[in-house]
């Protein structure tokens, strides 16, 4: 059964947080979605994978590690100027999302014409 307060559940709970989804986390990990799912429902996790995490959602690893919901709503309600220093511009993930959209589209149009 899953623990609350495993580092695991922390993980997802951030990541739900902060809109990503478990296969956009993987792609920026190099992973699959279901490794991401495995780490996820893990009760302790490498510290350089939780730091490679912490890079890879925009927050302090300290978030992940002593994550509370509220403190970490206070944390983006603040603007990122509490005690942690945040990189979270939501605009820049959006227009990264995006551009990584087109291409995985171009990728499968060439797909496409080369099956013709």
């Amino acid at each position: 059964m899953e623990e609350k307060n495993s580092i695991g559940r922390k993980i997802a709970r951030v990541r739900e947080l902060k809109g990503i989804k478990q296969e956009g986390l993987a792609i920026d990990l190099g992973l699959n979605q279901q490794a991401i799912s495995k780490m996820e429902r893990s009760e302790s996790i490498d510290i350089e994978m939780l730091r490679k995490i912490a890079r890879a959602l925009q927050v302090p690893v300290q978030i992940i590690e002593n994550f509370d919901e509220q403190m970490l709503l206070d944390y983006f309600d603040d603007g990122g100027h509490s005690s942690f220093k945040c990189n979270f511009k939501l605009i820049d993930k959006v227009w990264e999302l995006y551009e990584r959209l087109i291409l995985t589209e171009r990728e499968k149009n060439d797909l496409l014409r080369q099956e013709r």
